[in-house]
């Protein structure tokens, strides 16, 4: 089978969806090789992004060829693309990242479209009215032009019902996974010199994640205020506006010594983070899904996680889940792992039995099943 996807996220995200996209690719050239997977980017993008796609054979990138097409990348992406696709004769297209061309469907080209989340719907005090209307549109076209949507979490699923008012005989839910680095234990040097680096001394709790009024770190903040003082908090995101209320907040409580908020870390070095953690907090009001979660689980640290959304899906029943507007049910679930060894030892070996759920192969064989049932019918 001949399939193509939509790789603009492969090539220019380092993150988010660009994992997700890089995972998927990886996954299924690992298990399938006998299949053709052809990468369809605008752009050529990062050249580290391209590397992180592993050389195979069976896989190769595809950019704009045309004066026009190169002129107008966008267009192409949306449009122009279904051309190529045709003469290439390729069996199946599908877009990772919430969007698919325009013309497939009249061109019987068989489209699966992976849509992440509605959050711009469940939230959108926190979004432009403009940007709204673009990804609402955008999204629902590819939910309606797609043979078949793959929601990466229950939640997802419910929304594109609910909001697209889908069936949910057209949604398939088939999780994401996240990359192996984080289970492979990272050299003792290594950690040494990320602590000497960022100056790091004593137990610490982790956040990774941006640094967003949606994703609550100043509840994990808050929770730290009334603990013990020997453990800090490092968090680890981009910046946005929020950012600002959190650090307010640590210096009007003097927490300044106690709280880290770090910003473009190397990905060789995140998973030294969460191996040295003594616990992963994600105090989230509503994810999609939650890869944090399973790197954190799979670099074998506990989780406390935010019920509320999705996260239950990602953290299982080897994780502690807390109200995210409850400071002190946080604080009370934080203080029972640093303070009952074998409560954080069945965690940490839960979550491990956990993540054998989202290891590639099991995903890679669930994302071909949904390629194999289409190409049957």
């Amino acid at each position: 089978m001949k399939i193509a996807f939509d790789a603009k996220r492969i090539t220019h995200n380092a993150t988010g969806l660009g994992n997700y996209s890089r995972f998927v690719v990886n996954s299924l050239s690992t298990s399938f090789p006998e299949h053709i997977y052809q990468l369809y980017t605008p752009g050529k993008g990062k050249e580290a992004l391209r590397k992180r796609i592993e050389e195979r054979p069976s896989v190769s990138f595809h950019y704009p060829e045309g004066r026009f097409d190169k002129l107008f990348p966008s267009l192409w992406r949306t449009s122009g693309l279904t051309t190529t696709l045709r003469k290439e004769h390729v069996d199946l297209f599908h877009g990772l990242s919430n969007e698919i061309p325009m013309n497939l469907k009249q061109n019987g080209i068989p489209a699966v479209v992976t849509i992440h989340d509605l959050i711009f719907l469940r939230y959108p005090q926190l979004y432009k009215p403009i940007d709204r209307s673009i990804y609402t549109y955008k999204f629902k076209q590819a939910c309606l032009r797609s043979d078949k949507i793959i929601a990466i979490s229950r939640q997802t699923m419910r929304d594109i019902r609910d909001f697209f008012h889908i069936p949910e005989s057209k949604i398939e839910v088939v999780y994401q996974g996240c990359d192996p680095i984080f289970g492979q234990a990272v050299q003792e040097d290594v950690k040494s010199s990320v602590r000497e680096k960022y100056q790091i001394n004593g137990p610490y709790i982790l956040y990774v994640g941006s640094i967003e009024e949606r994703k609550n770190l100043l509840l994990l903040v808050k929770a730290l205020k009334a603990l013990k003082e020997d453990i800090s908090v490092i968090a680890i995101g981009k910046h946005t506006p929020y950012t600002d209320t959190v650090e307010t907040y640590i210096r009007e409580n003097n927490l300044s010594g106690r709280v880290r908020i770090l910003t473009h870390i190397p990905f060789n070095e995140l998973a030294a983070f969460y191996q040295m953690a003594t616990l992963f907090v994600y105090p989230s009001f509503f994810e999609g899904f939650g890869i944090p979660i399973l790197e954190a689980q799979l670099a074998g640290i506990p989780v406390i996680a935010a019920t509320g959304s999705c996260l239950e899906e990602a953290g299982g029943s080897s994780a502690l889940y807390t109200d995210p507007r409850n400071e002190q049910e946080l604080r009370g679930l934080i203080e029972s792992v640093l303070n009952e060894p074998k409560l954080a030892e069945s965690m940490r070996s839960g979550g491990r039995e956990n993540i054998r759920r989202f290891m590639p192969d099991v995903l890679a064989a669930h994302f071909m099943r949904v390629y194999e049932n289409i190409s049957r019918s």
